[in-house]
């Protein structure tokens, strides 16, 4: 399932709101055999690089499970994306030595698979089917619960936790199934504007990858 752009964060009657957060989505599938897969949303598989969230798997969920969510890295009480992409290319000693530095966590908001397919059943089904196996499970870090809401005024307030690396909010309609590739649910971002120098940029000039920018300070200096 994919999400589709709207331009206002509203949280209407029959619809979910979850917090939209800054890292990877990503599917984790624990097969009935015990074996480990974490891939991508394009089908790459970042298993090797995430050593951690696989032990994590094999030390705590059931076998036949597969969970939908975000990967996530926390540094400095907020959420670091660079970090996050910094791992990615790192196998072996190499990203056990980043998951020491940088521990990545999964934040679960969908469970597609556990002793059979659950993509056919309603959003409001599988998200109670998430809760349940948090629970039963006793479920600890890595594993977070992504938060889900229907109240609009609790949705508007974590809009408010931007300043922690949360995007923005996602709406889910309750009776929905999840099928992939379509974009049945909808995502608000939050945007904040300033003015700044550019000094250079990374890539071409006409979609640049990255920028150094340069603000000027109270004194007035670059």
């Amino acid at each position: 399932m994919f999400a589709a752009p709207v331009s206002a964060p509203a949280l209407l009657p029959g619809w979910a709101g979850e917090a939209k957060w800054d890292g990877y989505r990503a599917q984790l599938a624990v097969d009935a055999g015990g074996r480990v897969l974490l891939r991508s949303r394009r089908g790459t598989d970042m298993t090797a690089s995430f050593p951690e969230i696989r032990a994590a798997a094999l030390a705590q969920l059931p076998a036949d499970t597969g969970i939908d969510g975000e990967l996530v890295v926390w540094e400095r009480e907020r959420l670091a994306f660079e970090r996050l992409q910094q791992r990615l290319a790192r196998r072996g000693a190499a990203a056990a030595q980043a998951a020491r530095e940088w521990p990545a966590h999964f934040v679960a908001f969908d469970l597609v698979q556990r002793g059979g397919d659950l993509t056919v059943w309603p959003y409001a089904r599988r998200r109670a089917a998430l809760e349940e196996l948090f629970a039963d499970h006793g479920l600890t870090a890595p594993w977070v619960l992504c938060p889900s809401t229907t109240a609009p005024a609790l949705a508007q307030e974590w809009l408010a936790w931007t300043a922690a690396g949360v995007e923005g909010l996602c709406f889910k309609r309750l009776e929905d199934s999840s099928r992939g590739g379509v974009r049945s649910w909808r995502k608000y971002k939050v945007r904040v504007t300033t003015e700044a120098v550019i000094g250079a940029v990374t890539g071409p000039l006409t979609a640049p990858r990255t920028l150094l920018l340069g603000r000027y300070g109270p004194a007035g200096r670059l």
